[in-house]
């Protein structure tokens, strides 16, 4: 199985590289609801923006879902690093013309000078072991899947102050007719 997801991850990486390549339709996704799915799967805190019951991104789903899907299945990850696996939780708001999703986790966090590296294919941060899990692949999918649909993913500190480590993705609200 996790050979399967190397080589899945790996051709997606390929495909996402190569501009030309049709990845799929782009239609309206329901951030709202993949979200709530996808945290239901892996057990984190889920909190939709107050008054607010969709929230539609363009794109295509299978990849937005592989982006938020890679963002929690890390956080779990890293958060069993310090046996806080389960205190994962997700944030979605509104801002200007973007969603923009925060997923904290327990972890040990990023140190500055890292955030950017990790999101290179195949860098893992010093210390972490392949027994972990994780190649090295997943956040550098989530960044260029973000890019592909006209966003941004970055890492930051926790705005709780509390240790552990805050990624965030934004992509572009849909324009309704």
């Amino acid at each position: 199985a996790e050979l399967d997801q190397l080589v899945d991850e790996i051709l997606l990486a390929s495909r996402l590289d190569a501009r030309e390549a049709d990845l799929g339709t782009v239609e309206p996704v329901d951030l709202v609801g993949l979200l709530a799915e996808e945290c239901a799967r892996v057990g984190a805190d889920f909190e939709p923006p107050a008054g607010t019951q969709d929230v539609l991104v363009p794109g295509v789903a299978r990849l937005l879902r592989r982006a938020v899907r890679n963002l929690l299945e890390n956080a779990v990850r890293h958060g069993r690093r310090t046996g806080r696996d389960g205190e994962v939780s997700v944030h979605l708001q509104i801002d200007g013309g973007q969603a923009v999703l925060h997923v904290d986790d327990r972890g040990p966090g990023v140190p500055p000078e890292q955030r950017e590296r990790i999101f290179e294919p195949f860098y893992r941060l010093p210390g972490a072991s392949e027994r972990e899990g994780g190649v090295g692949l997943g956040l550098a999918l989530v960044r260029t899947i973000a890019q592909r649909h006209g966003g941004s993913a970055h890492c930051a500190d926790r705005p709780d102050g509390q240790p552990g480590a805050c990624f965030v993705l934004a992509l572009p609200l849909a324009l309704l007719k």
